[in-house]
C-alpha cells in the first residue's frame, strides 16, 4: 500500500519540473491525479511519462474559465484529497527595468492563479484534505532583479497562514514548500550568471532536484504530516537558513 493509496490529487504546472516529478511519486505511491499545464504538447508528453492513473488537462490558473474547466472534469471523480498548486514562474528585472507586464504576469500566476486554484476546489475537496502551495526560498532572501517573484511568494506564504485557521472546522491542512534553486527546464531559461551567484550562496554547494522537492511535496500530501499545518517546508541545501 502505498502512501496515497486511493486519494486523489491536482496538481497545477504538472507538466514539467517539479510539477511532473511530484506527479510520478504521486501516482506510484497510490494516488490517481489531476494534472494541468499551459502547453498541451508538453503536458501530453508528461502523461506518456507517467503512465497511468493520471488525466491531463490543458489550461492557464490565471485563467479563471480555464479553471472552471478543470474542476468540471475533476468533478467526475467525486472529490479532492490533495492540491498541490504548483504553477508559477519566476523572472529577472531591475528596479529601473520594470514593466507593468512584467509585475502583472507574476502576480497573475502566482498569486491570483495559486488563490483561485484553490478557491475553486473548496467544493470538492474532502474534510481532512491536504493544500500545498509552492513558495520559494526567494521570499526570504534579497535577490538583486528577483524581488517581484520574491513578492508573489510571500503573498503564498501570507495565504497559508489565513486558511490553516479558516479552514480548521474541516481539518484541512495548508503548508507552503518553498524549494530552493532546484534543476528544471524554468531555471534553465533564467541568466546563467544570476543563478551561478544564487547556487553560490547554498551551503550545500548545488541546486536541489525535481525529485527531491517531490519527496517532501509527498510527505506534506500523506498521513506522515498528520499534524503538521501553516508552515512554510523549506527544501533549499540551507539556503534560507544560515
Amino acid at each position: 500500500m502505498g502512501k496515497l493509496q486511493g486519494k486523489v490529487a491536482v496538481i497545477t504546472g504538472g507538466s514539467t519540473g517539479i510539477g511532473l516529478a511530484t506527479a510520478q511519486l504521486f501516482v506510484n505511491e497510490g494516488a490517481y491525479i489531476f494534472i494541468t499545464g499551459r502547453r498541451q504538447k508538453e503536458l501530453d508528453e508528461a502523461a506518456e511519462t507517467i503512465g497511468s492513473n493520471v488525466t491531463a488537462v490543458q489550461g492557464d490558473v490565471a485563467n479563471l474559465t480555464d479553471l472552471d474547466r478543470l474542476y468540471e472534469i475533476v468533478a467526475k471523480r467525486g472529490r479532492i484529497d490533495i492540491i498541490f498548486a504548483n504553477a508559477g514562474f519566476g523572472a529577472f528585472a531591475s528596479l529601473d527595468g520594470m514593466t507593468e507586464e512584467h509585475f502583472d504576469g507574476l502576480f497573475n500566476t502566482n498569486v491570483k492563479g495559486a488563490l483561485f486554484t484553490v478557491q475553486k476546489a473548496l467544493p470538492l475537496l474532502n474534510d481532512g484534505a491536504s493544500i500545498i502551495l509552492t513558495g520559494s526560498v526567494a521570499s526570504v532572501k534579497g535577490t538583486p532583479g528577483f524581488w517581484v517573484y520574491a513578492a508573489t511568494k510571500a503573498a503564498v506564504r501570507s495565504f497559508v497562514r489565513a486558511w490553516t485557521v479558516e479552514l480548521k472546522d474541516r481539518r484541512i491542512r495548508s503548508n507552503v514548500l518553498s524549494p530552493g534553486p532546484t534543476e528544471t527546464p524554468a531555471v534553465d531559461q533564467q541568466p546563467a550568471d544570476a543563478i551561478a551567484r544564487i547556487v553560490s550562496t547554498i551551503p550545500m554547494g548545488r541546486m536541489g532536484t525535481p525529485e527531491e522537492i517531490a519527496k517532501a511535496a509527498l510527505f506534506l500530501a500523506s498521513d506522515d504530516s498528520s499534524f503538521v499545518t501553516g508552515i512554510e517546508l523549506f527544501v533549499d541545501g540551507g539556503r534560507a537558513q544560515v
